[in-house]
């Protein structure tokens, strides 16, 4: 998307939610996180549908009106002067829309988490006031996190643990991290969900019939129906910890021991349906894996990469929420996946239609085989009158990091990806329109809008296409890279093991 497009959709937008008022517990004096004064927080600001969208539209007036004064100031100003003045409007509404997005929490913070990594069109101000969100959202009080805690594991978190630290190591869009440690003296991350937002999850799920029916106008071949129904299921998952300490459960015992791919192990008795309590993990932050040197970021891209592929093609399951919040880095591609909520489980019959995509669009090349397994996926509708090899082009483009003659993963390829997804002027316009996602499908476009973008931030210099050789179960080519020697290793002393 162009520059001016993002300003328009997110300063009028996104910008409507930046004078969100929020409800307040009774007022205490501000506590400190990361060096700097946050409020103390009550319930999640606006839980109910016509609240949070009366907001939205009340908000949307008054960005309206603010940019409207921006414009007026910026016709008597010279060119320099003009500059100034728009770098300072975009700051400040930046700013007011990721403290707006942080304190509705539930899924319009998403929305602000996906803003700041997805798309190399939004200006910098947002991007960088966005990122805040993915470790450093506004939290709730120490009085309210504790008080949650007793409520759901019956002691006060003083009583719980040997140490716990009244101060969020990291706040996100549905909880926040505490640091803590046990009585038999094991330091643990307890995630405690914030009051009430799963009431605002509710408010704002009550919304994707309406979105997704906006959608199917511009995209006449979407079916909203299922995809509302997938989406819905898979957020409202992720409002259970239970539900995420099973899925955490089932990627920790698949690659324990893993030479540098580690997932947390989940503490049962310290958890329940909305506390979840794992082993601390330590590591660098996404941000600042992102200036290490150009030996250690193609580490780390690879081993991402490896963790996404290897637990969709051999577990048959995909982490649906892949954003720099949820990684920690060590040196020599040592990678820590965090938060589980999001998971799409696939059987048998979904992952032979990936592979067959793959063989016809990837391994063969063969348009008239890609356009067959496109139509067998649901994408396509057989009826659709578009030529073979225009929809081959079309979806190759998404299988550009696999191919043979593929370039690393950078900004130019994330930002075509999103004018695949959303240009209806370009030349695709008519696949676009023709297109479905089905509900196996639908997931996964996090893939696309998502884990490609964050590949590109680490700016690898690697050669994918054999990794994905290797890690396709249906091809198993032999290792290419030290990383995959490494976890091949890992592999056999695994099947030795459960001979």
């Amino acid at each position: 998307m162009r520059r001016r497009t993002w300003l328009a959709l997110a300063g009028a937008g996104a910008g409507a939610l930046a004078y969100a008022k929020r409800r307040r517990a009774t007022p205490q004096p501000p506590a400190r996180l990361h060096g700097r004064a946050t409020p103390h927080l009550g319930a999640i600001a606006r839980t109910g549908r016509l609240a949070r969208n009366v907001e939205a539209a009340r908000i949307g007036g008054r960005a309206g009106g603010a940019y409207a004064m921006h414009r007026a100031r910026s016709v008597f100003a010279s060119a320099d002067q003009r500059q100034v003045l728009e770098a300072a409007f975009q700051l400040r509404t930046a700013e007011q829309v990721a403290e707006a997005l942080g304190h509705m929490k539930g899924a319009m913070m998403k929305v602000g988490q996906m803003l700041s990594y997805l798309d190399e069109g939004l200006p910098e101000p947002f991007r960088m006031a966005l990122a805040q969100l993915q470790q450093d959202a506004p939290p709730m009080s120490p009085e309210l996190s504790a008080q949650m805690v007793e409520q759901e594991l019956g002691k006060a978190p003083d009583d719980l643990f040997e140490e716990w630290d009244p101060l969020p190591i990291a706040a996100a869009s549905i909880g926040q991290v505490h640091r803590a440690i046990t009585r038999e003296g094991t330091a643990v991350a307890v995630k405690v969900q914030y009051p009430g937002v799963d009431d605002a999850i509710r408010a704002d799920l009550a919304n994707l019939p309406l979105f997704f029916g906006g959608l199917g106008m511009m995209f006449p071949g979407l079916e909203p129906g299922p995809i509302v129904a997938e989406v819905r299921t898979r957020l409202l998952e992720e409002l259970d910890y239970a539900n995420e300490a099973a899925n955490q459960r089932l990627f920790a015992d698949y690659w324990r021991d893993h030479p540098f791919i580690h997932v947390p192990d989940v503490l049962s008795e310290y958890s329940t349906a909305r506390v979840l309590t794992t082993e601390l993990a330590e590591g660098a932050r996404f941000s600042d894996a992102e200036q290490w040197s150009q030996e250690e970021r193609n580490l780390a891209a690879e081993a991402i990469f490896r963790f996404v592929f290897n637990s969709m093609y051999r577990m048959k399951a995909f982490n649906g929420d892949p954003h720099p919040g949820n990684y920690l880095f060590r040196p020599g591609g040592q990678v820590t996946f965090l938060d589980f909520g999001l998971i799409k489980h696939f059987d048998d019959e979904d992952v032979r239609i990936f592979e067959d995509m793959i063989r016809a669009i990837v391994l063969e090349e063969d348009p008239r085989q890609a356009r067959i397994a496109i139509e067998r996926a649901g994408i396509l509708p057989a009826s659709a009158p578009i030529d073979d090899q225009h929809v081959f082009e079309y979806f190759s483009f998404f299988y550009r990091g696999a191919s043979p003659t593929s370039d690393a993963y950078d900004a130019e390829y994330t930002a075509e990806m999103s004018r695949r997804y959303f240009d209806l002027t370009g030349p695709y316009a008519d696949v676009m329109r023709a297109a479905n996602v089905p509900p196996r499908m639908v997931l996964i476009q996090r893939i696309n809008l998502g884990l490609f973008a964050i590949l590109a931030r680490l700016r690898p210099a690697v050669e994918f296409p054999p990794i994905a050789r290797e890690i396709w179960p249906f091809v198993s080519d032999p290792p290419s890279t030290e990383l995959g020697r490494a976890e091949a290793a890992w592999r056999a002393r695994r099947a030795a093991v459960h001979a």
